[in-house]
């Protein structure tokens, strides 16, 4: 079909990903739609960003466990992005005359889409990812790779080095032209990380997906094929340097101190900023109600929540409830939580419509925030103190999980 549209450029967002390093929060949901802040789901961030940056097209590529996704963003109005010239797209694995399968990789997903992205005839693609926290402007970006004449232009950040191998790590001449790309190297020789932010050329693009597409050998991935492949062609590839917060929260540690981070006097990251708003899809749901006797002390509390006991230094989703003389210390409680009467939760990730019965127990306020382990507990879990496996376990960087299978399971999911 003859594209009636030619867009100067249009988004697409990766929002597949399993998030397996966050272990039971992202058992039953991909990791976009994990709450966060409070009030927000992560991929609120990347479409705001769209949104914010005056991008009216944008295809969401799902594929793990989409059904909350899918339900969350629906058409697209909570980000403005209902229009009827473009508008958000979701695009789950489909079936074709070769039969259907799962997306292989990040570029294998872009190419399944091509015909897609042909529609709207865009003269420039951004290629984002949808379980990233930040705010940035893509209309900068894309000044930028326009005036550098550049085939794909790539947001990086410094990073500390000690760090490094875990990023794809770019090495660029005085210029910021890209002379080496290397996915993860165990010696890096720059401290320049891929955000994993693209804007390709859209010509340039479509080619070289083909011919990815093509080599039997290829994992289908950008950052491991497309990527180097474009850089032995002698493509202009471009960083451009990001000046701002901005977190993969791929782990259960970074996923706990982003929310954190929000607590502070002066966080790092606004997520109450009038110029670029973060537009979120919540649930019409009543303010909160706070009891006289109940104490907050430095919180984030979303709409619908009842507290009764105490609260400290901890962020709360909406519909949570916290019950008389319950304490909830350092943590992170997910919609429609239940922490029942005379409980106590320190340092703890609790998951969606979990409940934590009366009287029990959960971390060990006893140690150091440093030395006391992250607690997660799988959403809908129901905790009574006869379930609660008492047995002490402590290693830095391990994460206790709790199962509704009323196990608890210790996992290193790194960083």
């Amino acid at each position: 079909m003859k594209s009636i549209y030619k867009k100067e450029w249009i988004a697409m967002l990766l929002a597949g990903g399993q998030g397996s390093r966050l272990g039971c929060l992202t058992q039953d949901i991909a990791k976009p739609a994990l709450s966060f802040g409070g009030k927000y789901r992560i991929i609120d961030f990347s479409l705001s960003n769209c949104v914010n940056s005056n991008i009216d097209t944008v295809g969401v590529l799902t594929q793990y466990k989409p059904s909350l996704l899918n339900s969350y963003i629906g058409i697209g109005s909570a980000w403005d992005l209902d229009n009827a010239n473009g508008g958000l797209h979701v695009l789950p694995p489909f079936v074709g005359q070769e039969g259907g399968r799962w997306y292989k990789g990040t570029a294998n997903a872009i190419y399944e889409n091509i015909d897609f992205i042909n529609f709207y005839n865009p003269k420039y693609v951004l290629i984002i990812s949808g379980d990233h926290i930040y705010n940035m402007d893509y209309e900068a970006m894309l000044a930028y790779h326009k005036e550098k004449n550049a085939d794909l232009t790539i947001s990086v950040l410094e990073v500390p080095w000690e760090e490094a191998s875990r990023f794809g790590i770019i090495t660029a001449n005085g210029e910021d032209q890209i002379i080496k790309f290397m996915e993860k190297p165990v010696q890096p020789d720059s401290n320049l990380a891929s955000m994993g932010i693209y804007i390709f050329t859209w010509s340039v693009l479509r080619k070289a997906l083909i011919e990815d597409e093509g080599k039997s050998e290829s994992e289908n991935d950008f950052g491991k094929n497309v990527l180097p492949m474009l850089l032995a062609q002698g493509k202009k590839l471009f960083t451009y340097r990001f000046q701002g917060y901005w977190q993969d929260v791929g782990t259960i540690e970074s996923y706990y101190e982003s929310n954190m981070e929000l607590l502070k006097e002066q966080p790092c990251f606004d997520i109450i900023d009038s110029n670029r708003p973060i537009f979120s899809n919540g649930e019409i749901l009543p303010p909160q109600y706070i009891r006289p006797k109940a104490r907050i002390n430095n919180c984030l509390v979303g709409n619908g929540c009842t507290i009764l006991g105490e609260i400290k230094n901890s962020v709360v989703a909406s519909g949570v409830y916290v019950g008389e003389g319950a304490k909830v210390e350092e943590s992170i409680l997910l919609p429609n939580a239940k922490i029942m009467n005379n409980a106590k939760v320190y340092k703890a990730i609790i998951g969606e419509y979990a409940k934590v019965g009366a009287n029990c127990s959960i971390g060990n306020s006893g140690k150091s925030a440093r030395q006391a382990e992250i607690t997660v507990i799988e959403g809908n879990s129901i905790l009574t103190e006869d379930s609660l496996n008492n047995e002490k376990k402590s290693c830095f960087l391990q994460f206790r999980c709790y199962l509704k299978d009323k196990k608890w399971r210790v996992k290193s999911w790194g960083k």
